[in-house]
């Protein structure tokens, strides 16, 4: 079994997913010229990156990733969109995103569960939770039949499921100490020590939540590919 990943820039990488999720990855690197495939393997990843999620003339690769997370939906292809992937998805079901009016979340944030999300097959054992942010642009309004999971300030929609198999979520579940700190520092922010010295501290705390959401996303393409 392999999932297709999407990897817009080579600073946001697949992270702790690499090894929580015990299945095959064939990353697709757009911005070294390789081709977004028009179908994904037994699943889908799609990272974030530093373009808006609208910006296509700057990662001229973004319809073909809308096209594809589009028809991941369709195909009930087990699907997990992080941060600007979460963001492609809601525009590609026809959503909307926009600069965020409360300027850019960054660092270690809370984050809460919906209702929805306690028989959620992937969100259902987190409740409240410490993640990683970095974006500056929000999801505004989720694609018509999706279903809200987890919520924060002063950004609500923070992770959703659209169709049997696709989950969207803003934060980054996949971003060890070191990415965001490689985040904070290219280019440098001013309280970026700060904010460092905070995710690395909640090291423990990120991975006991996130792995076994990680672990409940590969056995759901495990399962889908079997039937």
């Amino acid at each position: 079994m392999r999932i297709t990943v999407i990897e817009h820039e080579a600073e946001a990488g697949l992270g702790y997913l690499a090894g929580w999720l015990g299945l095959a990855c064939e990353v697709v690197r757009p911005y070294l010229g390789e081709e977004v495939p028009g179908r994904a393997a037994d699943g889908l990843i799609v990272l974030g990156g530093a373009a808006a999620a609208w910006e296509d003339e700057r990662s001229p690769w973004q319809p073909a990733t809308r096209d594809l997370l589009r028809r991941a939906v369709d195909d009930g292809t087990p699907t997990l969109a992080v941060c600007l992937g979460a963001q492609l998805l809601t525009m590609a079901c026809g959503g909307t995103v926009e600069r965020g009016a409360h300027g850019v979340e960054v660092g270690l944030r809370e984050v809460a569960a919906l209702p929805a999300a306690a028989s959620d097959r992937l969100l259902s054992g987190v409740g409240r939770a410490v993640a990683i942010q970095y974006h500056q642009d929000a999801i505004t309004r989720l694609p018509d039949g999706a279903v809200p999971l987890m919520t924060g300030d002063p950004y609500p929609n923070q992770a959703y499921r659209l169709g049997a198999a696709a989950w969207a979520v803003q934060f980054h579940p996949e971003a060890t100490p070191e990415i965001f700190a490689s985040w904070t520092a290219d280019p440098p922010l001013e309280a970026g020590e700060k904010l460092n010295a905070e995710v690395e501290a909640a090291e423990s705390a990120l991975v006991s939540t996130w792995r076994p959401v990680a672990q409940a996303f590969a056995d759901v393409v495990r399962t889908t590919a079997r039937t």
